[in-house]
C-alpha cells in the first residue's frame, strides 16, 4: 500500500497478508481449513482497523486530512453532484485553477458549486498550486456566489486548503482585501450557503468560501486559524512539536463541534475517506441534502439574521483579572 501512514502499519501487514493468502492458498496453516483461517485474519483485520481509527490522535487526524489518496474537491463533485459545468476566471486578472467551480445538482436541487483543489502529482500540483489560491481565486468565488444570488440558486463550498498562497504576487494583489470582501459579502447574499470542509481547513484561506448557514466537517478533517507546525514554530520553536500543537489547538471535528464552531459532524468509511471515496461522498451528499433542504425552508430574513447570529457569536472568552485569579470577586460598581 502506498502513502501508508505510521499507524496504518498494523492494518496494511494484515491486509497484506490476507491478500498473500488468497493468491497463495498453499500456505495455510495445516492445523485449520483454508476458510477458517481467512475469516480469522478478516476479524483481526477489522477488529485491528476499528481499535486504530475509533481512537486517534488529533495530529493523526490532520495526517488523515492530508493523507495523498484522500478525495478532493473534484472527487465529491464528481461523486455527489451531477450536470457540473466549471466556470473560469474572475474577470479581472486571471484564472486560478486552485479555486473550481460552476453550476451543478445536488439530488433536484440546482445549485452552485465551488471548492479548493489540491492536486495529485509534482504537475497537477504546480497547476493548483497545492490548493492555495491567489486573489484571483477567491474574487472568482465571489463572482460565482453573485451569479448564484442573481438566479436564486443555493450556493455549496468545499473546503480543502492549507491557507491561501503567502507569496510576493499574492500580496501584490491584495490577497488579504479579497478574503475580507468574501467575507463580509458571504454574510449578505440571500440564497443557502452551506460549507464542508473535506480535509484541511486552513486559516483565511478557508474562510474565504466558509461563511455560511452551515458548515459542516469530514470526520478526519480539521479546521484551524494556523497549521500545528506553524503553531509549534511559533510556541515551542520547533516545528517537530506539531503533535502537541495539534491537540491544543482544538482542531479535530468534535472539538469544533462541541464548541459550535461547526454545525454537524459528516462520518467517514472507517480508515478513512480514501479508503471508500464513493462511500464518502454518498455520506457528504446525504448531509448536505438534509442541511440545504433545512435552510431552504426558512425566509430570506430569518436566514440573514440566523447567519449573522451564527458568526457573531464565534469566539466566546472570559478574561481573568489578578483579582479574580486569587479568588478575590471584585464588588460591582455603584
Amino acid at each position: 500500500m502506498k502513502h501508508q501512514l505510521d499507524f496504518e502499519k498494523p492494518v496494511v501487514e494484515l491486509q497484506n497478508k490476507l491478500n498473500d493468502l488468497r493468491q497463495h492458498p498453499e500456505k495455510h496453516s495445516l492445523g485449520i481449513s483454508f476458510e477458517e483461517e481467512i475469516r480469522m485474519i478478516e476479524e483481526k483485520l477489522e477488529e485491528t482497523r476499528r481499535q486504530i481509527f475509533q481512537n486517534l490522535t488529533a495530529w493523526q487526524r490532520v495526517q488523515l486530512a492530508r493523507h495523498p489518496k484522500r478525495p478532493y474537491t473534484l472527487d465529491y463533485i464528481r461523486h455527489a453532484f451531477t450536470d457540473f459545468h466549471e466556470l473560469h476566471g474572475d474577470r479581472l486578472f486571471a484564472e486560478d485553477r486552485a479555486m473550481v467551480g460552476g453550476f451543478a445538482r445536488l439530488g433536484g436541487h440546482r445549485v452552485v458549486v465551488i471548492g479548493t483543489q489540491k492536486g495529485r502529482d509534482t504537475k497537477e500540483n504546480i497547476l493548483r498550486n497545492f490548493g492555495s489560491a491567489h486573489p484571483e481565486g477567491y474574487r472568482k468565488a465571489l463572482r460565482l456566489m453573485r451569479l448564484a444570488d442573481k438566479f436564486d440558486l443555493p450556493i455549496v463550498t468545499l473546503i480543502d486548503t492549507a491557507g491561501a498562497y503567502p507569496g510576493v504576487a499574492a500580496e501584490e494583489r491584495h490577497i488579504a482585501e479579497a478574503i475580507a470582501v468574501n467575507l463580509r459579502e458571504m454574510t449578505l447574499l440571500k440564497v443557502p450557503i452551506i460549507a464542508a470542509v473535506i480535509g484541511e481547513g486552513g486559516s483565511g484561506g478557508a474562510l474565504g468560501i466558509g461563511v455560511a448557514d452551515r458548515v459542516l466537517i469530514l470526520e478526519n478533517a480539521y479546521y484551524s486559524v494556523i497549521s500545528p507546525e506553524g503553531c509549534a514554530a511559533i510556541l515551542w520553536k520547533d516545528r517537530a512539536n506539531a503533535a502537541k500543537a495539534a491537540a491544543a489547538l482544538k482542531i479535530t471535528a468534535l472539538d469544533l463541534l462541541k464548541f459550535k464552531l461547526v454545525d454537524e459532524v459528516v462520518p467517514e468509511p472507517l480508515g478513512g475517506a480514501h479508503t471508500d471515496p464513493a462511500a464518502a461522498a454518498a455520506n457528504l451528499k446525504q448531509h448536505l441534502l438534509q442541511n440545504l433542504e433545512q435552510v431552504l425552508a426558512q425566509s430570506v430574513a430569518e436566514r440573514l439574521q440566523t447567519r449573522y447570529a451564527k458568526f457573531r457569536a464565534h469566539g466566546h472568552f472570559v478574561e481573568q483579572t489578578e483579582s479574580t485569579a486569587n479568588g478575590v470577586v471584585p464588588q460591582a460598581a455603584t
